[in-house]
């Protein structure tokens, strides 16, 4: 049988992210950066599934899923989120049927930016981008070090915090936030956080001021984080990395775009090490990535 490309329903996601992680850890282990993903219940596909069915597909053959394809959409802006085929399958053309199903969903949006976050050493898929009109911005930076490490070496300004909370006040206030710092609105993805049992969501005050937010998750990694004004940004981080050392796991990671010098410094006289490096791409400029650090390379 001749490979399908399908819209995808919500009994693919674990078969899907099975062959994301697979996908990922044979592209890192090629480059010499050894296995990067492990699988983990696919919560946020399943709601950018129930939100907009339009951006998830797969493709398949004799009822093997081969590739998949997942992006999302909010305000002005598209992202891909992943694509990703077989190893084993690969330089079937099945990339490009996937691709030409997510630039459908892009144009259907109306959404004047497209969005995505790739490995910087994956030279292939970054051509194929760039041919559809998205160009490299910046590096990103996964980061990380031990919680017994950081606990030893966490010093310098902290801000205040509260825990977040689904209330109509709280959701417009990180609205303002992301439209000042992103340039777009992302209160639906801050219900599903603020819902997510495994993330724990704060607000980050200055004494009385609103300076932005912050999530940590169980497994010690922070994203996203905003605040409203730069300066801000490294006495955040550092309230971050004592938030995830508290919350028990044995390491603490992050996201930095390249872009924010104070937050990779901060990062580095903690101890902290690159683990490997990826890239933003998109069709135009946006956003001020010295106040906002992305959750990772599927929700940005």
């Amino acid at each position: 049988m001749s490979v399908v490309c399908r819209p995808a329903r919500a009994q693919d996601l674990e078969f899907a992210d099975a062959l994301v992680v697979s996908s990922i850890n044979d592209l890192t282990e090629r480059h010499g950066f050894g296995p990067m993903a492990v699988s983990s219940p696919p919560r946020f596909q399943m709601f950018s599934l129930r939100d907009d069915p339009d951006g998830l597909w797969v493709a398949e053959e004799d009822d093997r899923i081969l590739g998949f394809a997942w992006s999302w959409v909010c305000s002005d802006m598209w992202f891909l989120a992943q694509l990703f085929v077989s190893p084993h399958h690969q330089g079937r053309s099945i990339g490009n049927e996937l691709i030409k199903r997510t630039l459908e969903h892009a144009g259907k949006s109306g959404a004047s930016n497209r969005v995505l976050i790739t490995f910087s050493f994956n030279t292939v898929s970054q051509g194929l981008y760039i041919r559809h009109g998205l160009l490299p911005r910046f590096s990103i930076y996964s980061v990380g070090a031990s919680r017994e490490q950081l606990a030893g070496s966490l010093q310098g300004l902290q801000l205040d915090f509260t825990p977040l909370e689904e209330e109509a006040s709280t959701l417009r206030r990180l609205a303002q936030a992301d439209e000042r710092v992103l340039g777009l609105s992302r209160e639906k993805h801050h219900r599903y956080l603020i819902n997510d049992s495994g993330t724990r969501g704060f607000n980050l005050y200055d004494r009385s001021d609103w300076v932005g937010y912050a999530y940590v998750d169980v497994g010690g990694h922070i994203g996203p984080l905003a605040v409203m004004e730069s300066h801000a940004i490294a006495p955040a981080f550092r309230t971050a990395l004592h938030l995830a050392a508290e919350s028990g796991s044995s390491r603490i990671s992050a996201f930095l775009p390249g872009t924010s010098v104070a937050v990779l410094h901060t990062a580095m006289e903690h101890g902290m090490r690159i683990k490997f490096p990826m890239l933003l791409m998109s069709s135009r400029e946006f956003g001020n990535w010295v106040q906002y650090l992305p959750r990772n390379p599927g929700f940005m």
